[in-house]
């Protein structure tokens, strides 16, 4: 199986997230993959400093990561990304994104991403509910049809592309999963199935006096103590103390359950495409 993650965040913040005690998005992306498929081949790119130049079609799945940056801005490091994605698009790979990677396919298939109308969801999107054609789909296999999710994302899908079915939403985005129909296809997330506790933890310090400014926090000794009981979490998972003070349940906990979209990824879209090849 050979995988491609295209990092969308700068080298600048990957570099911030790492001096917080995080890893860089793609590393870190690169390394569930591991975990989910043992025959992984992967490369990283990094779309967001430099143009990219790789032949997208060499490769069985495409993985987009979180990011940072803003859709909606037209800027080189969003306009390179959103030619890459449409890049892919015209090949038969099919892609998976993770929040910033939906918004990226968004905007790429002819849709449109704004400043989120309830503010920021940082930490766990709660009460993500899938609809029917959610309940029916193969990247829910498994998954409860109400779920918490580790998210984080000041923005959202605003303009739905004509290509675009929605499969989830929750009372802070209309959407919050959806499968776009080009390519090879493209399936994604406006949470982060891939983070874990600690990664999240370290986005908020990351983060830092702005999730003060806009109101996530009332002050930093709350933020800190957010910061500090999810770190403890991730490391012990049993801290049933931890785990009700926060109202973080299984979904969230339990990595297969977290990370069940993209297992089913890999498994219904990723390793048939593998299988059509080598009949190919």
């Amino acid at each position: 199986m050979k995988l491609l993650v295209v990092d969308g965040n700068t080298r600048a913040t990957n570099a911030l997230h790492q001096s917080c005690g995080g890893q860089g998005t793609s590393v870190f992306y690169a390394g569930v993959l591991r975990h989910l498929a043992a025959d992984a081949s992967i490369d990283e790119v990094h779309p967001a400093d430099a143009g990219v130049v790789i032949g997208l079609a060499d490769y069985d799945g495409i993985v987009w990561t979180g990011s940072a940056l803003n859709a909606w801005l037209d800027e080189p490091p969003v306009r390179r990304q959103v030619e890459l994605m449409r890049a892919a698009f015209i090949t038969d790979v099919p892609v998976f994104g993770s929040c910033w990677g939906l918004q990226v396919a968004t905007v790429a298939a002819g849709g449109a991403v704004l400043p989120a109308r309830n503010g920021r969801e940082l930490g766990v999107a709660r009460d993500i509910t899938l609809n029917g054609t959610g309940r029916n789909h193969p990247m829910f296999a498994g998954k409860p049809d109400r779920f918490d999710a580790i998210a984080v994302h000041g923005d959202e899908i605003g303009g739905r592309p004509a290509t675009m079915t929605v499969l989830a939403d929750n009372g802070h985005s209309s959407v919050q999963a959806a499968e776009i129909s080009r390519g090879g296809g493209f399936w994604g997330t406006q949470y982060h199935p891939e983070y874990d506790l600690h990664e999240i933890a370290t986005v908020m310090l990351r983060y830092g006096d702005r999730l003060l400014e806009d109101g996530t926090f009332a002050d930093a000794a709350t933020r800190d103590r957010a910061v500090s009981d999810l770190r403890a979490l991730a490391a012990d998972p049993a801290r049933q103390d931890l785990a009700a003070s926060h109202g973080i349940g299984a979904t969230v906990l339990d990595p297969v359950q977290r990370r069940r979209e993209i297992a089913n990824w890999l498994t219904a879209k990723v390793r048939p495409a593998i299988s059509r090849r080598s009949r190919g």
